[in-house]
């Protein structure tokens, strides 16, 4: 009977994975995972100190590790009923009956003065869970529990994510600034060539105003890069459980954007189901699904109980204590319901559905998942060439910008040639720095698809 427990016994689904991911090269099929600390590959220092204090502050994280205390504490509730449920209680009352509520108005002849009455006692019950009901919720609070562990590494997997891309995007953005201060700079000093060519008669009033022009259009850039800046320190003061702007002078310093390795960590798609907390957890949610139709079908059985109680009873506190004083029952119960009006039937058909439901869930998130690491690796590998085509052109520009430059200065081109090699440098040196910060974050969002990084953390 001990082992009897109505309902389903949950099995994991099986899933239907793919041997290879589509967008990976031939050459990374047989890579390694994702590692244990992904960001460490940056070899950034601050951001490994930004992610370490992240871990003891942020507030997302420790509200789920608060959810994890709730679970294990409700787990503990569900266990409970397993055992027997022993109460203690004690009384005295004093009380003073009416001569006039029996008939003919007397007292039965018993004396009218008031009464003491003293009582002790103990009640036990226990319910033996003949049908699993019990055990079966014990079995869903467990399936909660470990869900909650997941739910608990998705938030801790976000927030490595969210500060590594927040400061590649710092980085990116003080890159973009300096290149703005630098072709401006640039810009300047040909502006002031024109001028002094303009009143030597050498150049026109139209390349003075398309100089000025230039220099404006590079100097309108400034601010909005400052503006991202400024945003990105305050999204990682707030990720570190801080002020927005408490970081602002430890990061107000530009540093290189950190570069990404050009391997690519790919592992194979059946490591998602291991690896990524959120079909974990999904997977886990299913089991306390599946539990909770037992819990719902144990009502359609009877409930057999052993009830007891022993205690002390007296009128007077002297002989309380005495063997007279003794009273003590105890007896089998059983409950079974014989008419609920549909609801216990009705009740396992809402567990029935909601066990479909999180099955199907489970298999959403798989294929979410799946989906997650095919972009991150077709926008990693991609943006990769392009950084390459991008970093050719910069030089290229660069050379096209000195070449201009000379000629003009020598007067041996006009003046709209300049215009256009400095215009098509600082757009592709912009491109670059953008392109730069965009391969990083893309590995970035590729170690967070393929799940790594929480496993590194756990629960204190």
């Amino acid at each position: 009977m001990a082992g009897c427990a109505v309902g389903p016994d949950y099995h994991e689904p099986p899933v239907d994975l793919p041997a290879r991911w589509s967008e990976a090269p031939a050459a990374s099929e047989h890579a390694a995972g994702t590692p244990s600390r992904w960001w460490t590959v940056f070899e950034d220092p601050e951001l490994d100190s930004l992610v370490d204090r992240a871990i003891r502050a942020n507030l997302d994280l420790q509200r789920a590790e608060a959810r994890v205390r709730e679970s294990r504490a409700n787990r503990t509730v569900s266990a409970a009923p397993l055992w027997p449920q022993l109460t203690a209680g004690g009384e005295y009352t004093r009380s003073l009956q009416s001569e006039n509520a029996s008939s003919g108005g007397s007292f039965g002849g018993q004396s009218p003065d008031p009464t003491n009455l003293y009582q002790a006692n103990f009640d036990a019950t226990w319910e033996i869970d003949v049908f699993g009901g019990t055990r079966r919720s014990v079995e869903a609070a467990s399936a909660d529990l470990e869900a909650s562990i997941y739910d608990r590494g998705d938030v801790l997997l976000t927030l490595l994510g969210d500060v590594a891309r927040n400061y590649i995007e710092l980085r990116g953005f003080q890159r973009q600034l300096e290149l703005a201060r630098q072709n401006l700079d640039a810009q300047s000093e040909t502006l002031g060539l024109t001028r002094a060519r303009y009143q030597g008669g050498l150049a026109t009033d139209l390349d003075v105003a398309q100089a000025e022009a230039q220099v404006e259009t590079t100097a309108s850039d400034i601010p909005t890069l400052e503006i991202s800046s400024a945003q990105a320190v305050h999204r990682l003061g707030v990720l570190l459980g801080e002020a927005p702007g408490t970081l602002a002078t430890e990061l107000s310093e530009s540093r290189p954007i950190p570069a990404a390795p050009s391997a690519l960590p790919a592992g194979l798609p059946s490591d998602l189901l291991r690896r990524r907390p959120d079909v974990r957890r999904s997977e886990r949610q299913l089991a306390a699904a599946t539990a909770q139709i037992g819990v719902a079908t144990a009502d359609l059985y009877p409930k057999f109980s052993l009830v007891g109680s022993a205690g002390l009873e007296s009128i007077s506190a002297s002989d309380f204590f005495t063997a007279g004083s003794k009273l003590w029952s105890f007896g089998p119960t059983i409950t079974w319901p014989i008419f609920q009006g549909g609801r216990i039937v009705a009740t396992i058909e809402v567990r029935d559905a909601q066990e479909q439901q999180a099955l199907l869930t489970y298999r959403q998130t798989i294929l979410v998942a799946l989906e997650d690491v095919e972009n991150a690796i077709v926008e990693f590998t991609r943006e990769h060439d392009r950084r390459e085509t991008l970093a050719e052109a910069a030089r290229s520009n660069q050379r096209a910008v000195d070449y201009a430059t000379s000629l003009y200065s020598r007067g041996l081109t006009n003046f709209l040639n300049v215009l256009d090699a400095q215009r098509n440098l600082y757009q592709t040196q912009n491109d670059l720095a953008q392109s730069e910060a965009t391969v990083s974050t893309d590995l970035v969002a590729l170690n967070k698809a393929l799940g790594g990084g929480w496993e590194a953390f756990p629960l204190p």
